[in-house]
């Protein structure tokens, strides 16, 4: 039926049963088997701060989910194209398709930097927006803002929800739902539907849908999901059976598929990684605190040190450390200390001052 041509299709409308008649932890969009099968497969094991998987598989994840989502998108760009452009940290501005591919970039730093302090919030989904769509809107202050303007579905005999402060309503309630299920997994899959579903946006909704599902995955430290190897006729099949019929099992289908193959990719990246360093384990907050001090204040690095009050062969091996990671400080990396590209950038041009212990 939803290949039928379009004019042999019934119209619809938005359908806010869908969300309102979801109760989290009771109602299931995601079979419970699939959904349990896919959270112990995915998330890591034993006590981490929310978001390590993802900031330790960062530089992968930021090329895969910005490639993967862009393609879907109509993005011309490659693989290989997207992994030297990131690697430059710029590109032609005027081209969309290279500033479609660095918003992604930026969007998912900031994702990964604030979920872990922030969570699941409207705000947050919203920047994400905002960030996403920087430069590809033809009204710039409609980045992240709920959209004023009817939007129409391609492909689609759908007709979404046009009343702004309803909007605004629903994305608020599909937010406060997410945030309550406890499992991860179907909070992602609630969250990858709803926001496309509702299309709060003028446009980018899909994408913003696409990182939003990530934010469950993020918070419980499981695997993240990079929609790998997705096609876009599939993804819009998907996506028409919530659309059109609110139906989602074909959506329900291509989570599940290509989940399992981030899961797989990440496990891998991780395991390449070998042991972790216990110093870098033990000193995780003070090594960005002295890697931000240095790069971002211009403060020398012995005297960022010494504020850590470290002795003996603490002091040896966390100064060792922490050189070694200056030394491969790079604008492709730097978002795991939270240091903008241009302040890298600045650091690096000027011979990287302060590095010397």
């Amino acid at each position: 039926m939803l290949t039928r041509p379009l004019g042999s299709r019934v119209p619809v409308t938005y359908d806010r049963e869908f969300v309102d008649d979801y109760v989290p932890n009771q109602t299931c969009l995601v079979p419970a088997f699939i959904a349990d099968s896919l959270y112990q497969a995915g998330r890591a094991q034993g006590q981490q701060p929310a978001g390590t998987v993802a900031r330790k598989v960062l530089e992968q994840l930021l090329i895969d989910l910005s490639w993967y989502s862009s393609r879907l998108e109509g993005n011309r760009r490659s693989l290989l194209d997207t992994q030297e452009l990131f690697a430059r940290g710029r590109g032609d501005a005027s081209d969309p398709d290279v500033t479609m591919l660095l918003n992604h970039k930026e969007a998912i730093e900031f994702m990964v930097d604030s979920v872990p302090e922030e969570g699941i919030t409207v705000p947050v989904v919203r920047n994400l927006h905002a960030l996403l769509m920087q430069g590809l809107l033809p009204d710039e202050t409609a980045a992240g803002k709920i959209r004023r303007r009817i939007v129409n579905i391609d492909g689609s005999v759908y007709q979404p929800l046009q009343v702004p402060s309803l909007l605004e309503e629903l994305l608020n309630e599909i937010v406060t739902k997410a945030r309550l299920v406890r499992n991860p997994i179907e909070a992602a899959f609630f969250l990858w539907v709803n926001v496309s579903y509702l299309q709060p946006f003028e446009d980018g909704n899909k994408r913003t849908s696409r990182l939003s599902a990530n934010l469950p995955l993020l918070l419980y430290n499981c695997a993240p999901l990079s929609f790998l190897e997705v096609e876009a006729p599939e993804y819009a099949l998907a996506m028409l059976g919530v659309y059109e019929q609110r139906n989602v099992d074909l959506a329900v289908e291509l989570f599940e598929t290509t989940y399992r193959r981030s899961i797989d990719k990440y496990r891998v990246a991780l395991s390449s990684m070998g042991t972790p360093d216990p110093v870098r384990a033990r000193y995780r907050e003070q090594l960005g605190d002295v890697v931000r001090q240095v790069v971002g204040n211009g403060k020398p690095l012995s005297k960022s040190i010494q504020s850590m009050g470290l002795f003996g062969q603490d002091l040896e091996d966390f100064t060792r450390l922490v050189r070694e990671e200056l030394a491969h400080l790079e604008i492709y990396n730097c978002a795991r200390y939270r240091l903008s590209i241009p302040a890298v950038e600045r650091w690096i041009s000027a011979g990287r001052p302060g590095a010397e212990a």
